[in-house]
């Protein structure tokens, strides 16, 4: 039977017609580098270079600038922790704004659990939203693995390294290929994937502050080097000058061996026995070096203002004072929390949230209240004004301060300057 036959059924009898077998066909997806390497400047694969820009420092000789080398500077390491300690340690609730414009805290929902009690099985959430914060903070890039069951309700939010990613991208989707707490290598699409990125030129890759501003951070880098090497001594402590007449060249290494001997002897007392040739002479620090020491305070902050995070909150109170405590935590919550908070309110949102939730107003806030929280005489009389104001019932008051409501409490006091009643019956002799 020829091709044709076969194909348009030339017999009377039926035929059956064959059937290529279906090849599944996966998406055309191509990586996207989000590994910890060398960033900024100080390479050629960076950001700068892929813009257009020349990648490589003028400066050849500074230290390469990465995520893991720039948070071995206890400044850097400093201000990712405050910020994400800061971030995980308060709760982040989980609010519904109606047509009238009020907020309804929802408690029962799935991602409200997630990030404020258990993430995923075993994992409190303050460790998985503090790890999620300080690597966002460092390096621009965060990841959780967030999938959701067969209702489209989430069912965990696990934390996954940055190196054990790579993104993927087909068109304006993007996949992730990871491997999963359980050991399972996995593919997911955005849907499934919590992924934090800041400064984000194209919405998609991540940038860290350390790498925009990588030669600063560079320099910092060189500093505190110089500085370590200059404070231990390894560069050149001392040196020794002895007599240049020896049989050999092993009678010459065994004087200066004991003369560094000598030098070590805890009994010598500073106070080293030495030949009649035999001359040490110190180096102490010099003026260059004292200076160079003094300039690593300008380093802490440039980073400090690189991660918007005042002085006072990395202990550094030259310039500050007691009394202006209250207002330093003021400008901490306004330029440093607020900042970094809505960048992570709205991606939670973004990936924890379906689409008909985020337009029926769902959306995440931070009690930033926890970190303000005032004295207890403060907050008494806080309360009391606001009930007498009247604003707040009693009831409201008590449900702040964890207690249980008492009858009658919902009403609102009436003002000291209204508290008559207009329609009681005058008791006077008007007959």
């Amino acid at each position: 039977m020829s091709i044709i036959t076969r194909i348009f059924g030339g017999s009377s009898a039926p035929q059956m017609r064959e059937v290529a077998p279906h090849i599944r066909a996966e998406p055309p997806v191509r990586s996207v580098a989000c590994a910890d390497g060398p960033v900024g400047t100080a390479s050629a694969t960076s950001w700068m270079a892929e813009a257009g820009w020349n990648g490589q420092s003028r400066v050849r000789t500074l230290p390469r600038v990465s995520a893991t080398i720039a948070q071995k500077h206890a400044t850097v390491f400093a201000c990712c922790n405050i910020i994400a300690g800061d971030l995980s340690k308060i709760p982040l609730k989980l609010y519904r704004r109606r047509e009238g414009g009020t907020e309804e805290r929802l408690r029962d929902h799935p991602a409200a659990y997630l990030l404020n009690v258990e993430s995923s099985p075993g994992v409190p959430a303050a460790v998985t939203r503090l790890v999620l914060g300080y690597t966002f903070a460092l390096r621009g890039n965060a990841f959780a693995y967030a999938p959701r069951d067969g209702s489209g309700e989430l069912e965990l939010i696990e934390a996954i390294g940055p190196d054990a990613v790579s993104v993927l991208r087909n068109g304006r989707a993007r996949f992730y290929d990871f491997e999963d707490g359980a050991g399972t290598l996995r593919r997911a699409p955005s849907r499934s994937m919590l992924h934090l990125r800041y400064m984000a030129l194209d919405g998609w890759t991540g940038r860290s502050p350390l790498e925009v501003a990588s030669e600063s951070v560079g320099v910092a880098l060189a500093g505190q080097e110089a500085a370590a090497r200059t404070v231990s001594g390894t560069l050149l402590r001392a040196y020794i000058k002895m007599e240049d007449s020896y049989e050999d060249e092993e009678a010459y290494r065994r004087n200066g061996r004991r003369v560094r001997a000598a030098i070590d002897d805890p009994d010598s007392n500073g106070m080293p026995i030495l030949g009649a040739s035999d001359e040490i002479k110190r180096l102490d620090l010099s003026a260059a070096d004292q200076e160079l020491l003094a300039s690593r305070r300008f380093d802490r902050e440039q980073l400090a203002s690189i991660y918007r995070v005042p002085m006072p909150k990395l202990q550094i109170l030259e310039n500050g004072v007691k009394a202006n405590a209250e207002q330093a935590a003021i400008d901490y919550l306004t330029d440093c929390l607020l900042h970094w908070g809505k960048q992570l309110e709205d991606q939670y949102a973004m990936s924890l949230l379906s689409e008909r939730e985020r337009r029926s107003g769902f959306f995440f806030r931070h009690d930033f209240d926890t970190l303000l929280r005032p004295t207890t005489k403060e907050r008494y009389e806080a309360l009391g004004k606001a009930v007498g104001g009247p604003f707040v019932s009693p009831n409201e008051a008590r449900r702040k301060e964890g207690w249980a409501p008492i009858e009658g409490g919902d009403a609102l006091y009436p003002p000291p300057n209204m508290t008559r009643d207009s329609n009681a019956k005058d008791n006077g002799d008007d007959e």
